[in-house]
């Protein structure tokens, strides 16, 4: 037994460290918290002082043996999970419950996992941070209070199984009102006009009307202004200006570069950027400084002069806008300056080729730039265009990188090169448009755009922005946009060679592709939220909660103090809701069915949003409909709702089967007898007519005959989510390129079928035919024990080859469902 015992939180980790490290020491992961808050009770004793009580899971009980024994037989303990609040708790709880004598224990920390970062941290240790553990039991306690209190209030008031969040329900709170601001905005068209010039010497270039005029017939009586105009240059003005590089980047800006950059979500971004800290090739990805240390300062400036030259080198030192910018100290940056590119796989690649290129920019140069501005006036009138550029004159930090920008933040000031002119210059006009253009409302958050919004109101931490967005959308609160946009019509006036026309034009707008969109139980959780619990919706409270637990990590404030403060006013609250405040449906009456003359309304139901015609008051029941996947109760219309209780439509019959169109969770489509056939993308189940329902059965039927057989069984084919594919007795086959999937041979698809059935039989890692029980790798490096349709997930640290079967047998029986007796339900009747 080696004398040292390094315990990290992710086995990834370990193998890296491992490397660095000497025979004398052995690495372990403790595959995270090996402690937490209970899952099925609220595990806060609130009459003790908010004493947590932590437990170990059963999926980890093994573990934590065995990290006991190794521990009993080393002489040293090094706990070197992460240095952020999270990992000091992972470090408190490892000591607490492998009980480590306190004088053979050491705590310590390292932005890197590089040999000198190791190496420098084994001759510094330290003792526990209980100021961080303190910090990361306030935020885990009060998020378990405010989720186990306000949730029963949420299943009681408008529908079971919903669940509320400190962070996330303000999250989204800012979506939800987004919403509303676009749904409130009226767009005011006005025309702007811009013009081509052509100097003597025939450079081309355009200039824009510094304003805008509000109707067509201004806009048509400006250019008969125009009409015969001769254009010359008034003045031209060339000024010198410079642009800075950003700073390093911190785990927010990072979050947002990719996404704007490499189309990451939030929690892609993360994921990648673990694997690459864990392979010792970036620093920390959690943190909010944009510090980078003295070394590499130096290694920047190093690799700037060897790669572009001394006039690139500039030593920077940024500092940081977070308040309490706590978790690591140091900006995220490669480990090696030098290293400008890894042979990784594709985006772990593309990531960190971003944070070298970020990195080195922010110790670069400014770039110099000449910005020049030329007005043009007419002999007609007074009015005068602008052209406005930018030229280079040295290009800096531009030569490796330029920040990306959002939507909000798009600027059309500049038009680019401008030509060589001089004052008093003949201009030749070649046109002149005046197109009409609408206002717009305010864009919807991406989740790049959401973290800097949360963060410039200081909600939040780095370690909580990815979870944050995860957990909005899992809960089915938010969800990304789908919607393509509509076509809007705009004119256009065009004064070319002497003479006025008008084009009408098209063009998309309202898409919301990728963009983060309320859906109706999201904006009724929210509504109730705010009515009732506006001190926890309110964005500077929570805000002031996480200085609060900035002010507990530096040893400034009381952890069991600031969740008294909090909950003395919060659970008498709780309660007056509970017993006081109306359901919540988002009922919204739209008017009288005129059939019946019944009440037409919208709401939410227990299957989801629907539509009602009726009341429950009445003595005929209620009917309903369920609102179609792109339709909400804030804007469905009359119509649309009444057109709802047409569906399922019959359309006909087909073949002796009848073929019906209605609309699933998976979109509109057609019935014919016991086979779905989905609609087109554009198609509605409201209008499809039966031969053009007939027309994609028929394409069905096609695509499901089958194109072969394989030991008397058919074979059929089609193409899924993960691409195209063959199904053979039950198992889907994924066929990849370099297969003809058109012209698939009887050798090829007996090599596909063999070669999927061996995957199968090498899945299996143990089997008890008789007993119907089995272990099966799973695809994450977990194994499952599968009985029927009874799934028992194992830890990864279990070895499942040696899992007996009384073992899989005791785990079987304690996930299968315990029927409740007769007795019982008599009793409960």
């Amino acid at each position: 037994m080696a004398k040292n015992l390094v315990i990290v939180e992710s086995p990834a980790k370990a193998k890296t460290i491992e490397k660095f490290l000497g025979k004398d020491f052995k690495v372990e992961s403790s595959f995270g918290h090996i402690a937490d808050l209970p899952s099925k009770e609220l595990g806060v004793d609130v009459e003790n002082d908010f004493k947590p009580k932590y437990i170990v899971a059963s999926d980890k009980k093994a573990l934590v043996k065995k990290l006991k024994d190794l521990a009993a037989k080393a002489e040293t303990i090094w706990l070197a999970s992460d240095e952020d609040r999270e990992g000091e708790a992972i470090s408190w709880h490892l000591a607490e419950e492998l009980k480590l004598e306190r004088e053979k224990t050491k705590r310590i920390v390292f932005n890197s996992i590089t040999k000198s970062a190791i190496q420098k941290a084994i001759e510094n240790p330290r003792e526990i941070n209980y100021d961080l553990v303190n910090a990361q039991q306030a935020r885990r306690v009060l998020d378990r209070l405010v989720g186990y209190e306000l949730s029963p209030v949420l299943w009681k008031k408008i529908k079971p199984g919903l669940s509320a969040g400190r962070v996330q329900s303000v999250a989204v709170r800012l979506i939800v009102e987004r919403e509303r601001e676009i749904e409130a905005f009226n767009p005011e068209a006005t025309f702007k006009v811009s013009a081509e010039f052509k100097t003597v010497d025939g450079s081309v270039f355009t200039a824009k009307l510094p304003k805008a005029f509000t109707t067509k017939q201004e806009a048509e009586a400006f250019l008969k202004q125009n009409l015969g105009a001769n254009f010359s240059v008034s003045s031209l003005d060339k000024k010198p200006a410079k642009k800075s590089p950003a700073a390093p980047f911190t785990t927010s800006t990072l979050q947002q570069e990719a996404s704007r950059k490499l189309y990451f979500s939030v929690a892609r971004t993360m994921q990648v950027a673990q694997r690459l800290y864990e392979a010792g090739l970036i620093t920390y990805m959690r943190t909010d400084s944009v510090n980078l240390s003295s070394e590499a300062l130096g290694a920047a400036k190093e690799a700037i002069i060897d790669n572009y030259g001394k006039e690139y080198s500039t030593v920077r030192n940024f500092t940081g806008k977070s308040k309490g910018a706590q978790e690591a100290h140091e900006a995220i940056r490669p480990t090696d300056m030098t290293r400008q590119t890894v042979s990784l796989e594709r985006d772990q690649s593309k990531l960190y080729e971003l944070i070298w290129k970020r990195t080195l920019a922010s110790q670069m140069s400014d770039a110099e730039l000449e910005r020049t501005n030329i007005r043009i006036k007419a002999n007609t009138h007074k009015d005068e265009f602008t052209a406005n550029g930018e030229v280079i004159k040295f290009d800096g930090f531009l030569k490796v990188y330029m920040e990306g920008l959002d939507d909000e933040d798009l600027s059309e000031e500049q038009d680019g090169m401008l030509p060589a002119v001089k004052q008093g210059d003949k201009l030749n006009n070649n046109y002149i448009t005046a197109t009409e253009r609408f206002s717009r409302p305010p864009y919807r958050y991406s989740e790049a755009s959401l973290v800097k919004k949360l963060e410039e109101l200081g909600i939040g931490r780095p370690s909580t922005y990815a979870p944050t967005i995860s957990t909005i959308q899992n809960r089915g609160y938010i969800e990304k946009g789908t919607v393509e946009g509509a076509e809007r019509n705009y004119a256009q006036l065009i004064l070319e060679d002497n003479k006025i026309v008008e084009k009408k034009l098209t063009e998309n707008v309202g898409s919301d592709k990728g963009k983060m969109v309320p859906t109706d139980i999201g904006t009724i959780v929210n509504d109730f939220l705010v009515d009732h619990f506006a001190n926890i919706l309110d964005y500077n409270f929570t805000a002031r909660v996480e200085e609060e637990f900035d002010e507990i990590a530096t040893g400034e404030e009381d952890w069991q103090k600031v969740m008294k403060n909090f909950y003395k006013d919060f659970h008498p609250k709780v309660l007056d809701v509970e017993e006081n405040a109306d359901r919540a449906s988002g009922e919204r009456v739209l008017g009288t069915d005129p059939k019946t003359g019944r009440q037409l309304a919208v709401r939410l139901g227990r299957f989801g949003p629907m539509v009602q015609i009726g009341t429950v008051e009445e003595d005929e029941k209620p009917l309903f409909a369920s609102l179609l996947p792109d339709q909400s109760l804030n804007t469905i219309t009359f119509e649309e709702a009444m057109d709802l209780f047409k569906l399922p439509r019959k359309l006909g019959s087909f073949e002796g089967e009848e073929v019906e169109a209605n609309v699933g969770r998976f979109g509109p489509y057609v019935r014919f007898g016991k086979k779905f056939v989905s609609l087109e993308s554009g198609e509605s189940a409201l209008d499809i007519s039966l031969d053009r329902a007939i027309e994609l059965i028929k394409k069905k039927q096609k695509a499901d005959a089958p194109i072969a057989t394989y030991e008397n069984k058919d074979v059929t084919k089609g193409v899924g989510r993960f691409g195209p594919f063959i199904k053979w007795d039950g198992m889907f086959i994924n066929v990849s390129k370099k297969y003809d999937f058109d012209n698939l041979t009887q050798e090829s698809i007996a090599e596909l079928i063999e070669a999927k059935k061996q995957k199968e039989l090498d899945k299996v890692v143990q089997d008890w035919p008789e007993e119907g029980i089995r272990i099966e790798k799973a695809r994450w490096g977990r194994h499952t024990i599968l009985k029927g349709k009874i799934k028992v997930e194992l830890s990864k640290e279990v070895d499942a080859t040696k899992v007996s079967l009384a073992e899989a047998k005791a785990l079987i029986e304690k996930k299968t469902p315990k029927k409740k007796s007769k007795a019982k339900s008599k009793t409960k009747k």
